[in-house]
C-alpha cells in the first residue's frame, strides 16, 4: 500500500510540474506529459517495471477519448463540412500513408509491416497543434481552418485504422479456420477469455458483430433518455460519473466479447449520443477521468523510451524523424496546392502538420500487443514520433519567418493598383469592418477598403463590394486610397500592433484626421489611446451590453428601465477607462500595477452604487424628468444628443 502510494506521488507530482512548464513553453500538455515520464523513468529512474502493467490500465483513457470525440460530433456537422473531411483530409491520409509506407519498403521492412508503419505514422498530432493555433490566433485563417478540418478526419480515421492493424499482425491472435469459424492462433501461448465469436462460422460471427454494435446503437438512440431521467431522480452528481463510466465501460467490454475494438465501440457510442439532452452532463463526468488517464498514459509512454535504442543511433533516429516531416511536409504541400490553399495558409497547412501525433502512441502500443510490430521496431516508432512532436515549435517558428517573408514580397509586388479615392477609409474587412462599411455606404458615403487577405477581397467582389488588395499600414497604399484628403480612417485589422502602429502614423501625420479603431480588449484600449484615436471601440463590448440589457428585461425589468441602466453603465465604465488609462503602464501587467488596482476596484464600488442608485430612483418614481425618454431624444452625454432607441455613442476615446 505504502509503495502504491509512493508511486501515485511520483506520477501525480511529475504531471504537476512538468505539464504546466510544457504548455508556458509552447510545447503543448501532450509533450510534457512524455517529458515527465523521460524525468521520472530513464533520467532519475524513480519507476520502474510496473510502468508496463500501468499502461494497460492507462490505456482507457484512449478509449474515454473517443468516446468524447463522438460526443462531440454532430453527424449533420460533418456533412456540412464534407469537402475538407473526406477531401483534404481524406487525400492527406491516404498520401502521407502511401509515402511513408513505401520508405519503410525501401528500408527493408515487409508489405504488412509497412503499411502499419504509414497508417500509424500518417496522423498528426492534434494536441499540439490546435494548441499553438489558438495561442497565436492563426485558427480563423484558412490554413488554421484547413489544419483543423484534417486534424478532425484524422481523429475520425483512428477507427478504423484501430480496426484494420490487427489484419495487418504477423501473427494474428484470431484466425479463421477451415470451417469458417474464428479460433485462436494458440491455446498454449494465450490465456482463454472470453468471447461471444470464437468457434462460430463466419455468418454467425458478421451476425453476431453486427448485433453487437446494433445494441448500442439502439440503445444510445432509445434507451438512453430514460436511464438519465431516472439518474437525474437521485439528485447526485456522482451518479452521472458512474453511468457515464459504466457506459463506456460495458460497450468496452461487449467490443471485446465480439472481438472489435472497445475504441471503435466507445466512438459509435458517443456519435449516438451526440444529439442528446445529457450530452453535456456525460461530457463533464468522463472529461476529468479522460485527461488523467491520458496523461497517465503518455508518462507511462515516456517512462518506457528507450535511450539506449537512442543513444546507440541516435543519427539514424534523428534522420528517420526528419525524413518523416520533410515526406509528410511534401504530401501536405501538394493536397494544399490541390484545394487551393494559398500563400501563408498554404505553409501554416504544411509546416504545422508535419509531425507524427499522440495517436501514434497509441497505434503502436496497440500494434505491438497484436503482435503486428516487433518490440525493437516499436521502440524505434516511438522514438520517430516523440523526436518529431518536439521538432514542431521549430517548424511553427520556421512559418513565422515565411509568413514575414512572403507578406513582404506581396506587399511589394502584388497589391491592387487603386483607381479609387473617398473621404472615408476602411483598413481591415473581417466581421467588423464589413459591417461598418455596409452602414456607411448604405448611408451615402463612399469608402475605399483596404485588406491584406486577398481571399476576404475576392469574397467581396463576389457580392458586390469593392476592395483593394493590400497592406493598410502602407504609407503608399493609403495615399493612393486618399489617405491625404480623407475625413475619417476605420482601423480594423486583425494584427494588434499593426492596428496600434496604424493608428499611430495617421495621428502623426494627419492630426485633424478622425480615427476610429477597433480594439480586441481593454489594454489594447489604452495603447490605442496612447496612440491618439478619436473613438476606439471594444469588439465584444456593446454586443455584451445589449445582451446583459435583454437579461434585465428577462429578470423583470421595464424595457426603459434596463436601457437606462444599460446607458448608465456604458457611460461610467467609459469615464472609468479614460481614468485608468492615465494610470496604465506601458509593459507592466496591470495585476502589478498597484495604483490601477486600486483605482479599478474604487470605480468598480462606484459603478455598482451607480447602478443600483438609478435603478432605486426608477422603482421610486424619484427620476427627474430629464432622465426619462422625451420625443425625439433622451439624455444628452459630454453634451452631445443620444438616439432615442439605440444610443448614440458619443466620441471620445472609447465606446
Amino acid at each position: 500500500m505504502d509503495g502504491m502510494l509512493l508511486q501515485t506521488l511520483i506520477y501525480l507530482g511529475a504531471m504537476i510540474i512538468a505539464v504546466p512548464i510544457s504548455v508556458r513553453l509552447g510545447l503543448g500538455s501532450v509533450l510534457g506529459y512524455l517529458i515527465a515520464g523521460i524525468m521520472i523513468g530513464p533520467i532519475l529512474g524513480l519507476v520502474g517495471a510496473e510502468t508496463a502493467d500501468l499502461q494497460h490500465y492507462a490505456e482507457f483513457g484512449v478509449v474515454l477519448m473517443l468516446f468524447v470525440i463522438g460526443l462531440e460530433l454532430d453527424p449533420r456537422a460533418l456533412w456540412d463540412m464534407r469537402r475538407n473531411l473526406f477531401g483534404l483530409g481524406g487525400a492527406q491520409i491516404v498520401g502521407s500513408a502511401a509515402i511513408i509506407a513505401c520508405g519503410a519498403l525501401i528500408l527493408g521492412l515487409g508489405v504488412q509491416m509497412s503499411v502499419a508503419i504509414g497508417l500509424t505514422l500518417t496522423l498528426s498530432s492534434t494536441a499540439i497543434v490546435l494548441q499553438t493555433l489558438n495561442e497565436k490566433s492563426l485558427m480563423q485563417t484558412n490554413g488554421g481552418r484547413s489544419s483543423f478540418a484534417v486534424l478532425l478526419s484524422q481523429d475520425i480515421a483512428v477507427i478504423p485504422i484501430l480496426a484494420f492493424l490487427p489484419l495487418l499482425a504477423t501473427g494474428s491472435l484470431m484466425r479463421l479456420a477451415e470451417d469458417g469459424s474464428i479460433q485462436r492462433a494458440s491455446v498454449e501461448d494465450h490465456h482463454h477469455t472470453l468471447s461471444l465469436v470464437e468457434g462460430l462460422p463466419g455468418w454467425g460471427v458478421t451476425l453476431v458483430t453486427l448485433g453487437a454494435v446494433a445494441v448500442v446503437i439502439i440503445a444510445g438512440r432509445y434507451l438512453s433518455s430514460y436511464l438519465f431521467r431516472f439518474i437525474h431522480m437521485s439528485r447526485l452528481r456522482e451518479m452521472y460519473t458512474a453511468v457515464a463510466l459504466a457506459i463506456v465501460v460495458g460497450i468496452a467490454v461487449l467490443m471485446i466479447l465480439v472481438g472489435l475494438s472497445p475504441a471503435l465501440g466507445a466512438f459509435v457510442a458517443g456519435v449516438v449520443l451526440a444529439n442528446s439532452e445529457f450530452r453535456h452532463e456525460l461530457e463533464a463526468s468522463i472529461e476529468p477521468f479522460k485527461g488523467l488517464l491520458l496523461g497517465l498514459f503518455f508518462i507511462t509512454v515516456g517512462a518506457g523510451i528507450q535511450f539506449d535504442v537512442l543513444f546507440a543511433d541516435f543519427l539514424t533516429i534523428l534522420g528517420l524523424s526528419l525524413a518523416l516531416m520533410i515526406a509528410k511536409g511534401l504530401v501536405l504541400f501538394g493536397v494544399a496546392v490541390a484545394f487551393g490553399v494559398k500563400g501563408t495558409d498554404r505553409w501554416l497547412f504544411t509546416l504545422g502538420l508535419a509531425q507524427a501525433g499522440e495517436f501514434g502512441f497509441v497505434l503502436v502500443s496497440f500494434g505491438l500487443q497484436q503482435s503486428v510490430f516487433p518490440e525493437h521496431i516499436s521502440e524505434i516508432l516511438l522514438l520517430v514520433i516523440a523526436i518529431s512532436m518536439l521538432l514542431t515549435p521549430l517548424a511553427f517558428i520556421l512559418y513565422e519567418g515565411l509568413r514575414r517573408t512572403l507578406r513582404d514580397q506581396d506587399e511589394t509586388s502584388e497589391p491592387d493598383e487603386i483607381d479609387d479615392q473617398a473621404p472615408v477609409i476602411i483598413a481591415g474587412i473581417g466581421r467588423f469592418g464589413q459591417v461598418v462599411n455596409r452602414m456607411v455606404r448604405a448611408s451615402g458615403f463612399n469608402t475605399v477598403v483596404l485588406d491584406s487577405d486577398l481571399s476576404i477581397i475576392q469574397l467581396m467582389r463576389r457580392f458586390g463590394f469593392k476592395g483593394y488588395f493590400g497592406d493598410p499600414t502602407r504609407p503608399d497604399l493609403l495615399e493612393a486610397a486618399g489617405f491625404s484628403t480623407a475625413k475619417a480612417l476605420v482601423v480594423a485589422v486583425d494584427d494588434r500592433k499593426a492596428a496600434t502602429d496604424l493608428v499611430r502614423y495617421a495621428r502623426r501625420t494627419r492630426p485633424d484626421l478622425a480615427i476610429t479603431a477597433r480594439a480586441n480588449d481593454r489594454l489594447h484600449v489604452y495603447e490605442l489611446y496612447e496612440a491618439g484615436a478619436n473613438h476606439i471601440v471594444r469588439e465584444m463590448f456593446d454586443s455584451s451590453l445589449r445582451a446583459a440589457r435583454y437579461v434585465l428585461e428577462d429578470m423583470g425589468l421595464s424595457d426603459y428601465e434596463a436601457r437606462e441602466l444599460e446607458l448608465t453603465f456604458y457611460r461610467h465604465d467609459r469615464q472609468n477607462l479614460r481614468a485608468l488609462a492615465e494610470v496604465w503602464k506601458p509593459g507592466i501587467p496591470v495585476t502589478e500595477n498597484e495604483a490601477y488596482v486600486t483605482l479599478a476596484k474604487e470605480l468598480n464600488a462606484n459603478l455598482e452604487t451607480a447602478l443600483v442608485s438609478q435603478l432605486d430612483e426608477m422603482h421610486n418614481g424619484s427620476s427627474s424628468e430629464d432622465t426619462k425618454p422625451a420625443s425625439g431624444a433622451d439624455t444628452v452625454s459630454d453634451g452631445k444628443m443620444l438616439g432615442r432607441l439605440a444610443p448614440r455613442r458619443p466620441g471620445g476615446y472609447e465606446s
